[in-house]
């Protein structure tokens, strides 16, 4: 889904943690059933690390949750509770956002795939999720 990248913008419910993203207008998301993204709902696009921009004074209202490898940081807001984004284990050089606290406007197109987060090894070869948080060249 190449195509101009654009800056989108968007952060938890509660508005302490604000951020800006460089992204296409039309994305690839990801839903995902390991356990913690099976409760959480959460489907999100990732794009390299570089691309992401907390904005103010965010970090001041992060915490993270890690389990299993605790490769992946699951970062939530200290104040509402909402994961906005977070450091995936499939792409711990990049970003993961959700799509949902994305602000409206700037997104066209979001394209859902499924990984199979509960054989995670064997989704990870086959998806090619890795390449998603490479830059562009």
């Amino acid at each position: 889904m190449e195509s101009e990248l654009v800056l989108h913008e968007g952060g938890c419910h509660c508005g302490k943690i604000k951020w800006r993203v460089k992204a296409s207008r039309r994305v690839v998301a990801w839903r995902c059933n390991c356990t913690d993204c099976s409760m959480r709902g959460n489907v999100n696009f990732i794009v390299p690390s570089s691309d992401f921009e907390l904005l103010d004074d965010s970090k001041d209202f992060i915490t993270t949750y890690t389990f299993g490898t605790h490769t992946a940081k699951h970062t939530f807001c200290k104040v509402c509770g909402i994961t906005s984004f977070y450091t995936p284990r499939s792409n711990p050089d990049g970003v993961a956002v959700t799509v949902k606290c994305v602000k409206p406007g700037t997104l066209d197109h979001v394209e859902i795939k499924s990984y199979d987060g509960l054989n995670w090894e064997k989704s990870h070869t086959e998806t090619g999720i890795a390449s998603f948080s490479k830059e562009s060249s």
